[in-house]
């Protein structure tokens, strides 16, 4: 019984912020030094890259033998928040050179959310001085200040990892925008200011823009994506259990992009967990099949307890660090389908 609580308390954070030695990993890394700033001609800055092999080509055992990568398309990830200590210890934005938090971030949302996408085709994840999680929850003005701050330095970095990308890697091919989270704070901005109304909307598969609100009065010329095969439009999703709506989000003006990721539309029917392929949890190697329902309600998506072995020790009914683990197969079906409806238009 003691290892099984061990177990499902691990599983608790469906494989993706705790428990891997992030200090042991760190000291393959290059060492840098720390008042270097971000320069996206060195793969060093990137999490992943076609160039480097890294986390996000990791691809689970029963899928390896029909996994195919599209090279005709190109993604590009933005990583949610790892930069989590709730001390603060460089303030409220992250440094771009600390190998441990570079290796929790490869061998966490990396490896268990950008290699969702890694079939679509060549990965693209900068590095970035990312916004502490605190900066979120600011308690007073002066925190406020500094938190907008840090978003803002984030965002810049990305913005120039993506200018980069566009100038030296991209070559005309479609994207895929993918996010979750911090990272989805960033997304939307990016294609804001880079796809909507803008010659590049052309070359827009689908953005994927999961685990932060999107409200539907965000684009003027971009969509919410309503069927499995439009192309050219916003995903968007955040789960939690069924029956349960934070009351944070009870209090939203505008109503947000909600997709349901096991039917790709915007009905309000629940849907089985029948339909789900399958989640990667804490293994990455296994598949746990049927593992979450899906149903949107309101400006959220719902989903019974997830199943998987020891689930009864999973209590917690918000299952944002799961957004993409729990419906990871059905994602990269629906990859194929948006990019096969791309270019056969």
């Amino acid at each position: 019984m003691k290892k099984l609580a061990l177990l499902v308390l691990v599983i608790s954070v469906l494989g993706i912020a705790c428990g891997t030695p992030y200090k042991k990993m760190a000291r393959s890394y290059e060492v840098r030094d720390p008042q270097h700033l971000p320069d996206y001609a060195d793969l060093y800055y990137w999490a992943a890259h076609p160039d480097k092999k890294d986390p996000a080509d990791s691809i689970p055992e029963p899928l390896k033998s029909t996994a195919v990568t599209d090279s005709t398309v190109d993604v590009f990830f933005i990583h949610p928040t790892t930069y989590t200590d709730s001390d603060l210890p460089y303030g409220y934005s992250a440094p771009i050179n600390n190998n441990e938090l570079n290796a929790k971030t490869d061998y966490s949302t990396i490896l268990f959310q950008a290699s969702a996408f890694n079939q679509a085709g060549k990965v693209f994840a900068p590095r970035y001085r990312q916004a502490n999680l605190q900066a979120y929850f600011p308690k007073n003005a002066a925190d406020s200040v500094s938190a907008i701050a840090a978003f803002e330095l984030a965002y810049q970095d990305i913005k120039a990892a993506f200018v980069y990308y566009l100038n030296h890697y991209n070559g005309g091919k479609p994207i895929i925008i993918a996010a979750h989270s911090q990272g989805t704070t960033h997304g939307k901005r990016l294609v804001k200011e880079f796809f909507d109304n803008q010659p590049l909307q052309k070359k827009l598969i689908a953005a994927y823009l999961i685990g932060i609100p999107v409200s539907e009065k965000e684009y003027t010329h971009i969509q919410s994506c309503k069927t499995n095969n439009q192309t050219g439009c916003i995903v968007g999703w955040r789960t939690y259990k069924t029956g349960y709506t934070p009351s944070i989000i009870l209090k939203e003006e505008n109503k947000a992009i909600v997709t349901n990721p096991l039917t790709w539309n915007e009905e309000s029917a629940v849907a089985d967990a029948s339909l789900n392929m399958g989640g990667i949890l804490l293994n990455f190697n296994k598949i746990v099949p049927s593992v979450a329902s899906a149903k949107i309600e309101g400006n959220i998506l719902w989903t019974n307890k997830p199943r998987f072995f020891g689930n009864i020790f999973y209590t917690t009914k918000n299952y944002h660090v799961g957004d993409i683990n729990l419906y990871y197969l059905n994602i990269r079906e629906n990859l194929k389908q948006r990019i096969s409806s791309y270019f056969n238009k």
